[in-house]
């Protein structure tokens, strides 16, 4: 198992929502755990094991995952902001308004944007991305406090584009 394939393993276990996996091979043995360990919420051990005579794979989730489901209330909420473009998060990482504590916000409620305006910034693995619109309009919703953590494809802002 190459470093590659270990990295692809910590991104799958992360976006399943188990708390830990563990993997053991004849020549490696490999724990992931997800939780408040570091910035991203991912650790791993990898420790080398002398070889066996039989292999051995484990992958055991310790949590399930129970799908969650919209309450209903949601639903007129929905229907009304079916007129607006949400604009979604390109990475996981954590959501800033602003680019430095002393600095203003991108964007308010009511700020009208184009193409191309940065809307927030998104830090990941201590890079700080610039997320830049693709629409033209106005902001009609802020849909993620400042300084919370983001996942991919979760909605950010609600745009009117009219």
């Amino acid at each position: 198992m190459d470093l590659k394939d270990i990295q692809n393993l910590i991104k799958f276990v992360a976006k399943s929502g188990a708390s830990e996996v563990k993997l053991e091979t004849e020549d490696i043995k490999i724990t992931i755990k997800t939780g408040s360990e570091n910035d991203r919420g991912e650790t791993t051990y990898i420790q080398q094991i002398p070889a066996m005579s039989q292999p051995q794979m484990q992958m055991q989730p310790q949590t399930p995952v129970a799908p969650q489901s919209a309450p209903a209330t949601d639903a007129p909420a929905a229907a009304e902001d079916s007129k607006f473009i949400t604009i979604k998060s390109p990475i996981i990482g954590t959501f800033y308004r602003k680019p430095a504590p002393d600095k203003p916000v991108f964007v308010e409620v009511g700020s009208t944007i184009s193409a191309g305006d940065v809307l927030c910034v998104i830090e990941a693995m201590k890079l700080f991305n610039e997320i830049e619109s693709e629409v033209s309009g106005k902001i009609v919703k802020v849909l993620v406090d400042d300084s919370s953590p983001v996942e991919f494809d979760q909605p950010l802002f609600l745009v009117d584009p009219s």
